[in-house]
């Protein structure tokens, strides 16, 4: 059974940074796809940053520039980098692992103005 925890998110002021982390354990990490996802109350998952086993990425246009998603295969970890962060960016943040569709429990960042 895949399982997926997040950890990283937090309270911070806009223009500052974080890093979230997604460990996943229960399959071979490094032959999937990864994808960070949020959500705001009221509306629908947005996917926010994508990385395929090979490293390619690809990113929401809100977040190009801003966010990097990475994976480190040694550690079954994802990560998202979030720079310059807005206070739009304030949601819950999900990893998933696509193949399986299985989803983490989510870690709150917000961003104050």
């Amino acid at each position: 059974q895949v399982q997926l925890v997040e950890s990283g998110g937090g309270l911070v002021q806009a223009g500052g940074s974080l890093r979230l982390s997604c460990a996943a354990s229960g399959t071979i990490f490094s032959n999937r796809a990864m994808n960070w996802y949020r959500q705001t109350p009221g509306k629908q998952r947005e996917l926010v940053a994508h990385i395929t086993s090979g490293r390619l990425t690809n990113y929401a246009d809100s977040v190009k520039g801003r966010f990097t998603i990475s994976r480190d295969n040694a550690k079954n970890t994802v990560y998202l980098q979030m720079n310059s962060l807005k206070p739009e960016d304030t949601a819950v943040y999900y990893c998933q692992m696509p193949f399986f569709d299985s989803w983490g429990q989510g870690t709150q960042v917000t961003v104050s103005s």
